[in-house]
This record gives structure tokens, C-alpha cells and sequence, in this order.
């Protein structure tokens, strides 16, 4: 593989994506044209099953679509509106309650459903109306909502999480219990810049909530509390497996829409099986793409041709971090990050082994990069998730994401700094952990 020829390759890419044609087309013609070309000899059927069907075996991804049944359970059913109420009757009234609440919202709903595309539809949809109303612009209601919602990538069950930690072969638990520190961080980041922004404007308040309404909202949405419990309390005394506590949140689900909020219909519920089994062909489908790149690119060479001059012949620790989390956040804001994990892990994985840095901390500020990716315009999975969903122009969608954007880079920062944010909360929690 020569300079050239990767140049070529890495073009064809750029230009199909710019072009408009669906995400898989390039991801499977321009490894294709790489191993005919410069590997004739090549058995194409054997690496296809050594690549594809092999790496779709692991048992955690099992747990992608049961959390994303059990999301889609509670977006058709009152939950998420439940949960709205719930936020907005405590902090509606206070300065920039209304942006709070969407942050709330979103962190909150993280908490059930692991999906940013199912977030910015559960949450986005009953708050827009009110954020609005509060006085925000459009543009400025669409940034909280998009960003907000990449707050699900963080906290667990986050399927950022569950996909990374199939591809780099990390505990998965661990990675849930350091997305809760990050996640926070980015919430409590968001929520600053939201009180600030309203006493500036003057806007962004509801009437405060009487104790009637609070009480009201508070029982209604107090069945949703046990998805945390359940994930998270089940994984971490021994009683169930991150995918056995997937299953376990899709129960919980038909049980507090069907009995308890009695919203849900059987019907309901098979049309949310149809579709989570759509949505799940889709993310195979994307992790035998970043399968096959990772491995294409691999036997190429390509890591030794593009590592080396990056990295110097004594890399640090940090500088192989930050040219990791760079390389993540540009990869997102073009592509899926389920195929971005799966391309890059794998690239990466030597320098990391080799230096000794902590594979849940990378993790942590990895997923973070996706959460960022997906927000980030141009092709952000948020963003054309919010486009369909409200049928607004893409510039009127995308304006008012970059202010957020920037929160989201300041707890990357701050991160690196202080990796104890993400990092004490998997050594409380896990015996034997050092970090």
C-alpha cells in the first residue's frame, strides 16, 4: 500500500459521502477497490467470514436491541411525557428551567432508553412547544434538544457503551459507570450556560408549579425510577448480566405502560418489536461495515504508514490520547459512530496496550466524542434525526447546536484534567478496580 494509492482510496470515500449516496455504499466500495487492486490473490468469501460474520457473534451487542425495544415501548407509550412533566413542574420556573429541563430530560431518559435518536423524539417532541413558548428561538430550542439528547451516549445504559466495549474488549459495566460522571458533567456544564443565557435574555421561564402539581407529576413519573435500579443495581450486585439486565428493562417497560400507565396497547408493543427489529438490522448491518474497514485497512498497512510520523517515536500517553479523540470526533461528525468505533478501535489498539492507558478512561472520553459527533454538523446522527422528526430546514436545525458543541469540548478538557470524574465512580463500584 503506497501513499498514493491510500489517497485515492480515502478520496472515493469523501467524495461518495459528500455526494448523498447512503453511508454503506462507500464503506464497502472503497475497501473493495483497495483489496482487488493492490491484493488480487485475495479470497474475498474467506476475510468476509472471518471479518463479518465473525464479529457479529459477540453475546453484549444482544443488548443493543433490547434497549432500544424498551426505549421504543416507552416513546409510544406516556412515559416520556411523564417524565417531562415531572422536570418541568420542579425546575420550569427557575432561570433557564425551560433549557434545564430538556438537559434533565434528555439525561433522565438516557437513563431508560441508551438511544440519542429515540431521545431527541421522546424528549424533543413534547418540550419544543414550551421552549417556544418560554421565549427561545427556534434555532436555540433545536441546539438544546440536539445536544441534550447526546447526553443518552453517556449514561447508562448508553449503546455507545456497549458497542465500544465489544470492540475494544472492555467491561461494559465499567464503561456504564464512567459515563455517569461525564454525563453529569456535561449536564451540569449545559445547565450553567442556560441560567446565564436566560438572565441575559430575560427569558426561558414557566410560572412555578403549585405543590398539587408537583406531587401529581412527581407520582407519575416515579415508575420510570426503576430503570436505573434495575440496570444498574442488577448489573453491580451480580444478578444480572448487561444483557440480561436489557431484558430485564424491556419487562420493566411493557409492565409501567401496559399496567401502570395503561397507554400502551398490544399492538403498540408489536409495532415497537417490528421496528426495533428494523433499527437493529440497520446497526449489524453498520457493525460488519466497520468490521470490514478496520480489517481492510489493517492488513493494508495503514496504521504503520499513519501512526508513526503523528505519534514521533516516543509518543505519550496524552498525545496518543488526544490524537485518538480527534480522530473519533472528525470520524462522527461524518459517520454512524457505531462504524466509527469499529474502525477505529481496532487502529488504535497497539499504542494503547503498548503506553499502558487506562482502557475505561479511554472509553469514557471516546463515547464522549461520539456524543459530541452526533451533535456536529454536517452529517450528525441527531441532526437528521431532528430534521425528519420536525420537518424543519437543516440550517434552521443546525444554527443553534454550536454554542453546546463547545460546552461538550470544555468537559473533554476538563476530563483529561481530572479523569477522577470518570474514573471514581467504576473504582467505587468494582472491586479490584485500579484505574
Amino acid at each position: 500500500m503506497t501513499w498514493t494509492g491510500l489517497l485515492i482510496i480515502m478520496a472515493i470515500m469523501f467524495i461518495l459521502l459528500l455526494s448523498g449516496v447512503a453511508m454503506w455504499i462507500p464503506f464497502v466500495i472503497a475497501p473493495l477497490i483497495l483489496l482487488v487492486f493492490y491484493y488480487p490473490g485475495i479470497d474475498l468469501a474467506v476475510i468476509f467470514n472471518q471479518t463479518v460474520l465473525e464479529g457479529l457473534e459477540p453475546l453484549p451487542l444482544t443488548a443493543v436491541p433490547t434497549f432500544i425495544f424498551a426505549a421504543d415501548i416507552i416513546c409510544r407509550g406516556q412515559g416520556a411525557n411523564r417524565l417531562v412533566d415531572f422536570i418541568k413542574s420542579w425546575i420550569g420556573h427557575l432561570p433557564g428551567g425551560m433549557a434545564i429541563c430538556t438537559a434533565g430530560g434528555c439525561t433522565m431518559f438516557g437513563a431508560v432508553s441508551g438511544s440519542v435518536q429515540a431521545t431527541v423524539v421522546a424528549i424533543g417532541k413534547p418540550l419544543r412547544p414550551p421552549l417556544l413558548e418560554a421565549g427561545y428561538s427556534s434555532p436555540w430550542a433545536f441546539g438544546i434538544i440536539i445536544s441534550s439528547a447526546s447526553l443518552a451516549a453517556l449514561i447508562p445504559p448508553s449503546i455507545a457503551a456497549i458497542i465500544y466495549g465489544v470492540a475494544a474488549e472492555v467491561s461494559i459495566g465499567a464503561l456504564f459507570l464512567a459515563g455517569v460522571g461525564s454525563g453529569l458533567l456535561v449536564f451540569a456544564l449545559f445547565s450553567i450556560y442556560s441560567i446565564i443565557y436566560s438572565k441575559i435574555k430575560g427569558i426561558g421561564t414557566f410560572p412555578k408549579a403549585s405543590w398539587t402539581t408537583r406531587f401529581r407529576a412527581t407520582t407519575g413519573a416515579l415508575p420510570l425510577f426503576g430503570f436505573p435500579v434495575i440496570i444498574l443495581g442488577g448489573i453491580f450486585s451480580g444478578i444480572f448480566t448487561p444483557t440480561e439486565a436489557a431484558a430485564s428493562s424491556v419487562v420493566y417497560a411493557i409492565v409501567v405502560e401496559k399496567l401502570i400507565y395503561r397507554e400502551l396497547s398490544f399492538k403498540g408493543i408489536s409495532q415497537a418489536a417490528l421496528q426495533t427489529g428494523m433499527i437493529m438490522g440497520i446497526v449489524l448491518f453498520l457493525v460488519a461495515l466497520g468490521r470490514f474497514m478496520s480489517w481492510t485497512l489493517s492488513y493494508s498497512g495503514v496504521p504503520e504508514m499513519i501512526f508513526p510520523p503523528l505519534l514521533g517515536t516516543d509518543p505519550t500517553q496524552l498525545r496518543v490520547i488526544i490524537i485518538i479523540l480527534v480522530s473519533y470526533l472528525i470520524a462522527c461528525m461524518f459517520i454512524d459512530s457505531i462504524v466509527a468505533i469499529f474502525v477505529l478501535t481496532p487502529l488504535f489498539a497497539g499504542y494503547v496496550l503498548q503506553l499502558g492507558i487506562d482502557p475505561v478512561f479511554l472509553g469514557a472520553v471516546v463515547i464522549l466524542q461520539c456524543a459530541i459527533g452526533a451533535c456536529t454538523p454536517p452529517f450528525g446522527i441527531n441532526i437528521f434525526t431532528a430534521v425528519a422528526v420536525f420537518q424543519r430546514p437543516y440550517w434552521e436545525v443546525t444554527k443553534g447546536v454550536f454554542s453546546w458543541v463547545a460546552m461538550m469540548l470544555v468537559a473533554n478538557v476538563i476530563i483529561l484534567i481530572v479523569p477522577d470524574i470518570v474514573l471514581w465512580l467504576p473504582r467505587l463500584m468494582i472491586r479490584g478496580y485500579g484505574g
